[in-house]
């Protein structure tokens, strides 16, 4: 593996991959009648999460006026899933069969649905798969898009990362969540300059992946996708049926994520800006990030950077740290300076 410049080395966001595109058939049947346009096939990995049914069903279905530009899914793998993790051997079979049933060809392996397909949407429930599985996507030169969690732990996602540019190929990990209602309009100065925001949601902790990163990850990506990077140290108190994880940023201003394990599964912000407070609270579902996958495979950029996706990881791991010490204030650069070694160490 390459050595990096530092952990605040922007991985360039244009990157065009045009391999897997030049493809020597025009079309390809679907489902039905319907034909897709070579360029325009969407191709699945992992199918033990409820995501892949509603993608399905939104690209292959559109509502009217939701056309996504003739993107469709063709093909999937369903991958063996994770034996140790409930939530992925328990769903398989029947996520494959619900997917089969929409029109979808089902694949022995990702090296046959490369044949197939123009992009991928990684979508495996396990983050510690996506590593293995997304490398021949990178190396096939196919434009990808990894569901959460990105990665099992930031050292992976640094790794992942350094691929997509040793490959010369786009990639990029957002949750819906980043898109609640009102947050353009908050980012965009709604309530002036933002002073700091407190997020809360659902922070399910699964037992193989740090304690954020599967499902609190969701109230993490609202928080950066208001506050932007620059979290230089945090504080997380952690109880059997709450979290609470208080960030400083560079700037001086304070952001926060409550994470709940108890009550009600509701996800959203308070914002503080110069001219006033903002309640997110509404969510639009998944349309709003497919419109952003869609944007991304047309053009190559990458609406999150890497460089945001990589210190969301490090807020996360910095949160286990903390916790093991008692609650103690942690660096994130002593985090990330311990990835950085861990990710030299992991062969590709």
């Amino acid at each position: 593996m390459k050595k990096k410049s530092g952990r605040r080395e922007f991985i360039q966001t244009t990157l065009m991959a045009g391999a897997g595109l030049g493809l020597i058939n025009s079309f390809t049947t679907v489902y039905g009648n319907s034909r897709v346009e070579s360029g325009k096939r969407v191709g699945l990995i992992g199918l033990d999460t409820s995501h892949v049914t509603a993608v399905t069903n939104s690209l292959n279905n559109p509502k009217p006026g939701a056309d996504w530009d003739g993107y469709r899914v063709v093909a999937a793998y369903p991958t063996a899933g994770s034996a140790d993790m409930k939530e992925s051997i328990g769903r398989l079979a029947g996520f494959t069969e619900k997917v089969k049933g929409q029109g979808v060809e089902i694949v022995g392996s990702i090296d046959e649905l490369l044949k197939k397909v123009d992009v991928v949407l990684l979508e495996s429930v396990d983050g510690r798969r996506h590593l293995a599985e997304a490398l021949p996507v990178l190396k096939a030169g196919k434009r990808m898009f990894i569901d959460k969690p990105f990665a099992s732990s930031l050292a992976e996602a640094m790794v992942i990362f350094d691929a997509a540019k040793k490959y010369n190929v786009p990639v990029f990990s957002a949750s819906s969540l980043r898109y609640i209602t009102g947050a353009k309009e908050v980012k965009e100065g709604k309530i002036g300059k933002i002073l700091g925001a407190d997020t809360y949601g659902d922070c399910y902790i699964e037992p193989h992946h740090p304690d954020l990163m599967y499902y609190g990850i969701h109230g993490v990506e609202i928080l950066y996708a208001l506050m932007g990077t620059g979290c230089k140290s945090l504080v997380r108190t952690h109880l059997d049926k709450t979290d609470m994880v208080v960030g400083t940023w560079q700037d001086d201003r304070i952001g926060s994520f409550r994470g709940t394990r108890s009550g009600t599964r509701e996800m959203g912000a308070t914002v503080f800006g110069e001219k006033g407070i903002e309640l997110l609270t509404k969510s639009e579902g998944y349309s709003p990030l497919w419109v952003k996958i869609i944007e991304f495979f047309n053009t190559g950029i990458v609406p999150v950077s890497p460089e945001e996706t990589l210190e969301e990881f490090a807020f996360m791991e910095a949160a286990d740290e903390s916790k093991l010490k008692g609650g103690v204030p942690v660096e994130l650069e002593t985090i990330i300076k311990r990835a950085e070694k861990k990710a030299k160490k992991i062969a590709y």
